[in-house]
């Protein structure tokens, strides 16, 4: 087996016990939320950018296009990266995003000014496997100040309010996404056997603890509506480089390339447009036969109407 990350849980614990991170807030709760809360939109910049070709390239391309990275990502602040990386699978498999281009928004952050970059997941399988076999944690060993981790252990999350909620009242997240100054969501595009796709909204329940409640307890669809109401992105960028168009979220199934990144600010505009770039199931799909995208739409957290937005689309 390749050498596992040096940056595993065990170090992870040990700085932030010397630091005294993560282990309490040091903000009240509100301002905690409104951290995370999304970036500004500009009135230069497009609503969305798709750029198709390499994958990296298409990357720094559609940053450029947004603003570049400095719209998102100031000098000494932190960030956390929240890509697919929940399953001991090679990039192939297209279960998780490309480490390739993991590593590209990690290296944009740095570049930008970032003092930390934390690339988080709560995965389903063992996290030192997902880490190895993603390709995620190798792709950005030797960026500095990026760390890549699996954090799944109870202790790492905080019990947030989800005050427009309409089947949450409350959810464990992630401290350090609360903590983080910034939050960049990187799904992978893949289809799911309960909610038919998997992009940006459905890939933020990574940054839960339970997420057996929301499959079980109540409206699934519904949940992650009400997850997107507390944790908003700032960015949201899908790797559609390879699309696992049927056996998702964990494969295997058909895996198209497509060499497509979708980037913007709104995560409800920018997964609609994910809707529309494969035949989910071999069959084409409409943003109103995804319930949870509708569900966040009609929360207001995000529009459905591209034909109202600039979308700009390039080729590399």
């Amino acid at each position: 087996m390749p050498k596992l990350p040096e940056f595993t849980r065990r170090g992870f614990l040990k700085t932030t016990a010397k630091t005294g991170l993560f282990l309490t807030l040091g903000h009240p709760l509100t301002s905690a939320v409104n951290s995370v809360w999304g970036a500004e939109v500009t009135s230069s910049s497009p609503d969305l950018v798709v750029v198709k070709g390499d994958p990296v390239k298409a990357v720094l391309t559609a940053l450029d296009r947004l603003g570049s990275m400095k719209r998102f990502v100031k000098t000494g602040q932190s960030v956390v990266i929240k890509p697919n990386m929940s399953f001991a699978k090679t990039p192939d498999q297209a279960t998780n995003t490309s480490p390739a281009v993991v590593a590209a928004v990690a290296g944009a952050c740095i570049e930008a000014g970032a003092k930390k970059v934390l690339v988080l997941d709560h995965t389903l399988h063992k996290g030192e496997l997902c880490l190895d076999m993603s390709g995620i944690a190798t792709s950005c060993k030797a960026i500095t100040n990026t760390h890549v981790l699996a954090l799944n252990d109870e202790r790492f999350f905080k019990e947030l309010p989800v005050p427009q909620g309409k089947v949450l009242t409350s959810v464990k997240v992630l401290q350090e996404v609360v903590r983080s100054d910034v939050l960049i969501s990187l799904p992978t595009a893949k289809s799911h056997s309960a909610t038919g796709v998997s992009l940006g909204m459905k890939g933020l329940m990574g940054l839960i603890w339970d997420r057996k409640y929301f499959h079980a307890k109540v409206d699934l669809n519904q949940a992650i509506a009400d997850l997107t109401s507390v944790i908003k992105p700032h960015l949201t960028m899908i790797d559609a480089s390879r699309a696992l168009i049927t056996g998702g979220p964990s494969g295997p199934g058909k895996v198209d390339t497509l060499n497509t990144i979708i980037a913007g600010v709104d995560p409800v505009a920018v997964d609609t447009f994910g809707v529309s770039i494969a035949p989910w199931y071999n069959k084409p799909f409409k943003v109103d036969q995804v319930k949870h995208i509708m569900a966040a739409y009609r929360m207001g957290l995000g529009t459905i109407n591209l034909d109202q937005l600039q979308i700009v689309k390039e080729n590399v």
